[in-house]
């Protein structure tokens, strides 16, 4: 079924280009408030304090077993994106989908900034491949089964947990929705090869990496979900949306009609 909503642009004032001139310009002083807002924010975001990661977690790649430091592949940062894929699952949360769809086109580009990228799922590699193939994605997605890593950066959920009803998730306790939750991680590597988390963002921080929303919300119409059950119902995997709407040619309807 097809939950895009297709619907006329809402009705606005139609003004003289003198005035909408007059307007954009006094929405411009607003945006560049909320830019500098922004770098504020990303100064105090990186003045953060950092907290060494002790525990040895262990991640199941092509490559074999390998280290939280050595996902770093020879960089000083990485981030890590928490992809929802359970074991047995058969496809990856549609959502975090969309997230990873725009990955292939920024990692070159991170790798000029020192940043690696990985994707890590509780899914057993093998199935992380199967549906990894199908979406036809290049960066790098490891498997952190059999490991606490999941657990313990609060986006994977035990039986006990669900069973108690009450997760800790986006930095408090909240109600049980499902085992397996989205979030971005930072870490940074030093010198001696210490390893640190500096940051993790949950629910509408993901946002991050979703580009795609960023230029639906330059658009008349906007992100238009209010009449869907849930905000990105819309979504679908790539390879699973229904052919958008061709639209009739000018006049057709009255031609029809005539």
């Amino acid at each position: 079924m097809n939950t895009s909503v297709h619907t006329s642009p809402p009705q606005h004032a139609v003004v003289s280009p003198d005035q909408w001139l007059k307007e954009r310009k006094a929405l411009l002083a607003r945006e560049k408030e909320l830019l500098r807002l922004q770098d504020q924010i990303a100064r105090e975001r990186r003045a953060l304090p950092w907290t060494r990661i002790d525990k040895p977690y262990t991640f199941d790649t092509p490559e074999g077993p390998r280290a939280l430091a050595d996902l770093f592949e020879g960089r000083g940062q990485l981030i890590v994106q928490h992809f929802m894929l359970g074991a047995g699952w058969e496809q990856g949360c549609p959502s975090c989908s969309f997230m990873a769809d725009h990955t292939d086109g920024m990692t070159v580009h991170l790798a000029q900034r020192d940043i690696a990228f990985v994707a890590v799922s509780h899914a057993p590699l093998v199935e992380i491949a199967r549906f990894r193939q199908r979406m036809g994605w290049k960066f790098r997605w490891v498997s952190s089964h059999g490991s606490d890593f999941n657990h313990d950066f609060h986006v994977s959920f035990t039986p006990e947990e669900e069973a108690r009803g009450e997760v800790y998730y986006n930095y408090r306790m909240q109600p049980f929705e499902i085992d397996e939750l989205p979030g971005i991680s930072v870490f940074v590597k030093n010198g001696a090869g210490e390893v640190f988390h500096t940051y993790s963002a949950y629910r509408r921080g993901v946002e991050a990496m979703m580009g795609t929303y960023h230029l639906i919300d330059l658009t008349p119409r906007g992100r238009d979900e209010d009449a869907l059950s849930y905000p990105m119902a819309w979504v679908r995997h790539h390879d699973r949306y229904e052919p958008a709407p061709v639209p009739a040619p000018a006049g057709a309807c009255c031609q029809a009609h005539a």
